[in-house]
């Protein structure tokens, strides 16, 4: 009875010291793997086996260090055997072929990125600039290209200038010297900057121009309206969709794949406004067999000049991520 009693305060005390940072455990292990999905199962494993040594743990490092130290060690073995996570605009140039559908990738093929729900990594913090400096680590063309990086350098960029993590404390999370860290960082650095990422003049999913763009955006396709489009889209836009190979380059040729292959006919697709990645998104219905059934999620980079890039996730899958159903009730 005793070691019952025992062992179920020490739970309580596990989960006191140890659930506030979930979130951003969350957040790290996906940046660090690119799926929402293998994130979440990441977060778990790294919880289940902070359980079995929190009797060992004799406090020589905070409790935040040391689930940080689980948590990379557990997403370093996952990515080993595993090809990096990808978009199309990853895979090939923009397409410039004859007029055609896009071609559908078979499964297996490619691994592909994910969007993750903000309400799963929103910090909790007071502290505005560590806001900022989470929110723009989740950009979807930040973490595409963080996946290029090889893993252990993707840690120590992630560690040191998202977390903010000092060199010594990365190192001893790594199992690896300062010196390394440092060699690492600059290197990871360099290979970030020949990536290049988008720049940081995308609009928070709170200005009400982003919400305007997206408004736009949503009812351009639930009205089947191509001309609308042409009003929410940047000239330079760019537009791509997984699990498809082809992606697309400039206003004109999104809106004649969309509205030749994609829009239908009024009524045939619904979206519902949410937020990915800290960008507007919308999670997509599409009617089949009568009713409005799980599609994917779409995500927008807003700019003050408009919508610059389009990233459609086809996998109704993460709709359910998203907490929403597999069918939309009253639809049919």
């Amino acid at each position: 009875m005793k070691a019952h009693v025992r062992e179920a305060a020490d739970q309580e005390r596990f989960v006191s010291e140890t659930e506030r940072f979930r979130r951003e455990l969350s957040a790290h292990c996906y940046r660090m793997v690119g799926s929402a999905h293998q994130a979440e199962d990441l977060v778990q494993e790294t919880y289940l086996r902070a359980w079995r040594s929190y009797a060992g743990f004799e406090g020589r490092a905070s409790i935040r260090s040391w689930l940080y130290t689980i948590a990379t060690n557990v997403c370093l073995t996952a990515l080993e055997p595993r090809r990096i996570r990808v978009l199309p605009t990853g895979l090939t140039a923009s397409y410039d072929g004859p007029d055609r559908p896009p071609t559908h990738v078979p499964p297996g093929e490619v691994s592909w990125l994910e969007p993750l729900p903000d309400h799963r990594v929103t910090p909790a913090t007071d502290d505005p600039a560590a806001t900022v400096v989470a929110r723009e680590s989740l950009r979807l063309a930040l973490i595409a290209s963080l996946q290029h990086l090889p893993a252990r350098q993707r840690a120590i960029l992630i560690l040191r200038e998202v977390l903010a993590f000092s060199a010594a404390e990365t190192a001893q999370i790594l199992g690896t010297t300062t010196a390394a860290v440092k060699s690492g960082l600059q290197r990871a650095r360099a290979r970030l900057n020949e990536l290049d990422p988008e720049p940081g003049e995308s609009l928070e999913p709170t200005d009400p121009r982003a919400r305007a763009l997206l408004d736009g955006y949503i009812a351009a396709f639930e009205r089947s309206d191509a001309d609308l489009l042409q009003q929410v889209l940047r000239a330079d836009a760019t537009l791509e969709a997984t699990p498809f190979r082809e992606w697309y380059a400039g206003r004109m040729n999104c809106i004649h794949m969309l509205g030749t292959y994609v829009l239908g006919a009024p009524g045939d697709w619904r979206m519902i406004a949410t937020t990915a990645n800290a960008q507007p998104a919308a999670v997509v219905f599409n009617r089949h067999d009568g009713a409005l059934r799980a599609h994917g999620i779409v995500v927008l980079t807003a700019t003050a000049a408009g919508v610059s890039r389009v990233i459609e996730f086809h996998d109704p899958a993460l709709v359910a991520m998203f907490g929403f159903p597999d069918v939309l009730p009253g639809s049919s």
